[in-house]
This record gives C-alpha cells, structure tokens and sequence, in this order.
C-alpha cells in the first residue's frame, strides 16, 4: 500500500454541495447518538438497548418500502449482502459502542468514534478502493488534531477505561469495512432499500444477542424519558441517518460518507449547548476550525481553485 500524489481526478469521487448538507445533516443525527445512548443506558443493559434501536427503525422505514414500490431481497444470496453489512455496520460497533459508554463518557466515546477515517481510508486504500492519497491522508491527521484539541481529555489509562477505549476502537474498525463493503456489493440498491434491508437484518441478529444475554422480558419497563431517548436514537439516528449514510456512500464514496465522524463531536457539542446549556470553550472553536480545515483539505477544492486564480 503506498500513497501516492493526487494526478488522477477522475478516478476520485468528489463531494458536491449537496453532499456536503447530508454529511452535516448526518453529523447531527449521529452526534445525537450518544446523548440519547447515554440516558438510555440509566435504566436498559447495552444489547437491548441497540436491539430496540435497530427494530424500532426498521418498523419505522417498512412502511417506506411500500410506497416506494421496494421489493425485499428473494433468497439467501439476496439477503447475504444485508446480513453482513448489518453485522459489521450495525450489530459489532453499535454494541461495541454501547457498551463502551458504561466505562467511558459519551463524549470520549464520541471523539474516539472520531477514528473511524482513518480506518476507513486504509481499509479502502488496502483492498484497492480508493488511492491512498497524500492530500487524504494529511486531512485525515488534521482532523484528528482537531478531535484532540476539540474535547481535551486526558487520557489517563485505568483498567477501565483501557476497556472502554479498546471497544471504541474495535467499532470505528468495524465501520470501516462496512463502508468499504457498502461500496462494493450494495451499489444499485436504493438508499431505503439498503438501510431497510440491513436494518431487518441487524434486529433478528441483535434479538438473539439481547434475548441470551441480557433477557429482556425479566427487565423493569422503562420510564418516560428513557422511552423518548430510544424513539430519538432508533427514528433520526438510525432511521434518517442510514438513509443519508447510503445517499452519500453511493454518490461520493466510502471515505467521503466516513468523514462525518470527524463532524460528530461538533455536533455534540452544539447540541450540548443548544438544548443542554453547556458552555463552549475557546479551546473547543479552534478545535472545531481545525477539523473545518480537515475537511477542506481532504475535499481539495480550494486547492484546486488556488491553482486557477495563480495563488498556488
């Protein structure tokens, strides 16, 4: 694997405006994910948790299948494609990620989610997807100064927070392959479909996980707030944002849709402080302009206006 100097445009998929809205639109939708995990998990062990998120957007997006005229897949080999982007986009990293939040905070787990480029391009890079280019790569790495300096945690290694770093990683490894995978066997299929299907999937995966695991039935019944936390995290951070995530996926690429995760933690910390009132630092606006300028330089748009104006 080696990178290379950016000479081939066409071979590239490039973000366009529109785009750009859903990957920010995404990040929202994402960012609010770990809020509603969070207050979820006062009064729901993790696998049932991400079990009802899974399902409760699937009841939600079947519906959509119909007006839309969307048959389901016929056979085994038409749903193989689903099953194992379900299992690597869905089951592995949200639990991963649930339970992650029982030893880390939401907001240290959101920026270790934050990784998820960087595993992405490699990945990409690795089984031939994409070049690994030097402009990528150096946008990747900027973007994850601005993560660092954004929340400025100290990462002090206790043995439970080594556990709860490790899941984090574990799942932005696992989403990077489903973004490569998404690319190369779920091309066609329409975006609903796509989100629909592997949805289906992760739920009849995820009920035998909650169901030997955690035995759900036994469980006290959830009190109002944490019923409006996963209706939040199943209809606009699951539903929504799939339908966006294979949107992107299919008009600019598996690294492209993984730089929302960069995006993330700006959007958790506006959300904190829109509907929360937590104050934003100075430290977190830089860290946000740094990761602005992560994704320029990864677009290269403007380097490719500088170009033509004479600058560079």
């Amino acid at each position: 694997m080696t990178i290379v100097q950016e000479r081939l445009p066409d071979t590239e998929l490039r973000m366009d405006e529109r785009d750009w809205s859903r990957l920010v639109l995404l990040s929202v939708l994402w960012g609010g994910t770990f809020f509603f995990t969070g207050v979820a998990l006062k009064e729901l062990p993790p696998l049932t948790l991400v079990f009802l998120r899974l399902s409760i957007a699937t009841l939600i997006l079947l519906p959509l299948l119909w007006v839309n005229g969307i048959r389901l897949p016929a056979g085994v080999a038409g749903w193989r494609p689903f099953a194992v982007m379900a299992l690597i986009n869905n089951v592995i990293p949200f639990s991963l990620l649930v339970m992650a939040q029982t030893y880390i905070p939401s907001g240290m787990a959101s920026v270790l989610n934050a990784t998820t480029p960087v595993f992405t391009v490699l990945v990409a890079a690795a089984f031939g997807e994409e070049n690994l280019i030097l402009r990528r790569v150096a946008g990747v790495l900027l973007g994850l100064c601005g993560v660092i300096i954004l929340k400025g945690y100290d990462f002090d290694i206790s043995s439970n927070q080594s556990i709860g770093i490790a899941l984090c990683l574990g799942a932005t490894i696992s989403f990077g392959f489903s973004a490569l995978w998404a690319t190369r066997k779920l091309a066609g299929t329409p975006p609903i479909g796509a989100a629909t299907f592997q949805l289906i999937s992760a739920s009849l995966m995820m009920a035998v996980l909650a169901s030997i695991f955690d035995r759900p039935w036994q469980l006290q019944m959830p009190g109002l707030v944490t019923w409006l936390a996963i209706l939040g995290i199943a209809s606009l951070s699951t539903a929504l944002a799939f339908i966006l995530f294979f949107q992107i996926v299919t008009r600019s690429g598996a690294s492209n849709v993984m730089l929302v995760t960069l995006l993330v933690p700006v959007s958790a910390i506006l959300l904190g402080y829109f509907f929360l009132g937590e104050r934003i630092e100075a430290r977190e606006i830089v860290g946000a302009l740094v990761i602005a300028s992560a994704l320029l330089v990864m677009d290269g748009r403007v380097f490719r206006l500088f170009r033509r104006s004479g600058i560079a």
